[in-house]
């Protein structure tokens, strides 16, 4: 009894594992899409048990064309699949909501095809499994209570026998609490549908290995089709990416702030700027659909992370013919930027944007900024502090003395906001 008050104390203060970058089962899984013309954010909300129905929700962001939508969800091993079909109206962001059937826990694949385009979408539903600290938590207070009343109920009948009761129920009540205080600590039970554990120590050679030592590179090549896109003229960008260690097609990259794969494309002057989340055609293959209304040379840049290792920067160019087209402006911003007068390379600079209505998340971040050095051999992407106000703050340690071209994004009125500006960089003996 004594030791009641001290085991509630702990449970109080005792500090849980951190969990940052974990999927935990029956989450939310939010992925980024480039198709079709728009920009789509599609979440698969989490379950808690299979059979049942998951809600599949599609929020678009303005322009939204006119665009039908199909949804198949079908389990990997099994085949068997959920079909659903939406509209997305021109113009209304949505979100739009459809319910499919997951029929199992395990590896999916959710197909997202429009009249023109299709993405593959590696999902994996993982439902929470029953741990049995939970079992030994509530039998234990459950059977305390029983022994506890029962006791104090039979004490006029008989009092060793009620003093039996009581004791054997504080004591299940300790043990109950003490294992309440140490669960957190104690291992996790592994969710229904997890992916099979890697062998202790072995690092992973391509898709579908894994290891705590990590996997080898992957090497990007870029190319269109056409092989020589004109100006003013849709073509596709194609990502195929391999293996840097057995050269087989990568298909094991994770999700991370919420798309397979963030690819910015720019001209190398600077003057176009897209930040793009290609499909995913098949193993190793990503595509986007562009237009570029002039004739030069483009760099494109992809932001990858592969499961089981840290993220990774691939770069490629290509050149688009043709003459110019006539560019259709960008809807004017009421943001503003205030960047330090003369920040120096090798020190962190606060860039500050103040847009120019209510922020909302967007890629799971409230703003983005992405700089490039005017050559193209440099790309960083930082995001804005949480704030409560229409501020961002972005902080970002420019390499090296030069100009840079900057473009600051954030979502308001489910509309994306580009704001382009340049940061002169300077060297310690210029302040």
């Amino acid at each position: 009894m004594r030791a009641l008050p001290l085991l509630l104390l702990l449970l109080a203060l005792w500090p849980a594992p951190a969990a940052a970058h974990v999927v935990a089962p029956g989450a939310d899984l939010r992925i980024a899409q480039t198709i079709a013309g728009a920009e789509l954010t599609i979440t698969v909300r989490g379950v808690s048990r299979t059979p049942a129905p998951a809600v599949v929700e599609i929020e678009a962001f303005h322009p939204v064309p006119d665009l039908p939508v199909e949804l198949t969800m079908r389990s990997t091993e099994t085949g068997r699949a959920s079909r659903a079909a939406v509209r997305l109206a021109a113009g209304r962001a949505g979100p739009y909501r459809v319910s499919m059937q997951v029929f199992r826990a395990g590896p999916h694949e959710l197909e997202v095809r429009t009249p023109a385009e299709r993405s593959v979408l590696p999902v994996r539903v993982l439902v929470p499994a029953t741990s049995p600290w939970e079992l030994v938590i509530h039998g234990g207070f459950y059977v305390a209570g029983i022994l506890v009343v029962g006791g104090l109920l039979t004490g006029g009948t008989s009092r060793r026998g009620s003093a039996l009761a009581v004791r054997a129920g504080v004591l299940a009540g300790v043990v109950a609490l003490t294992v309440a205080v140490v669960s957190p600590q104690l291992p996790e039970p592994v969710p229904d549908g997890a992916a099979p554990m890697a062998e202790p120590g072995r690092a992973g050679s391509g898709a579908g290995s894994g290891g705590a030592g990590g996997r080898p590179y992957l090497m990007a090549a870029f190319s269109t089709q056409p092989a020589r896109p004109a100006a003013g003229t849709e073509f596709t960008l194609l990502v195929d990416l391999v293996d840097g260690s057995t050269g087989r097609p990568a298909d094991d990259l994770a999700l991370h702030h919420e798309a397979l794969a963030h690819l910015v494309v720019t001209s190398a002057d600077g003057a176009c700027f897209r930040h793009l989340h290609p499909v995913r055609l098949g193993p190793g293959r990503l595509a986007v659909r562009l237009r570029a209304d002039r004739p030069g040379r483009y760099l494109a840049h992809a932001e990858l992370e592969r499961t089981d290792s840290g993220g990774q920067l691939v770069t490629g160019a290509f050149e688009v013919t043709g003459t110019a087209a006539a560019p259709v402006a960008p809807p004017a911003s009421s943001a503003s930027v205030v960047v330090p007068p003369r920040p120096v390379a090798g020190r962190p600079t606060t860039v500050e944007v103040r847009a120019g209505g209510r922020l909302q998340p967007w890629l799971g971040m409230p703003g983005h900024l992405i700089v490039r050095d005017r050559e193209g051999g440099f790309l960083g992407h930082v995001h804005a502090t949480p704030t409560r106000t229409t501020a961002l703050a972005f902080t970002f340690s420019f390499p090296a003395p030069g100009t840079y071209l900057a473009w600051a994004q954030y979502v308001t009125g489910s509309t994306i906001e580009t704001v382009p500006f340049t940061v002169t960089v300077g060297t310690e003996s210029e302040t």
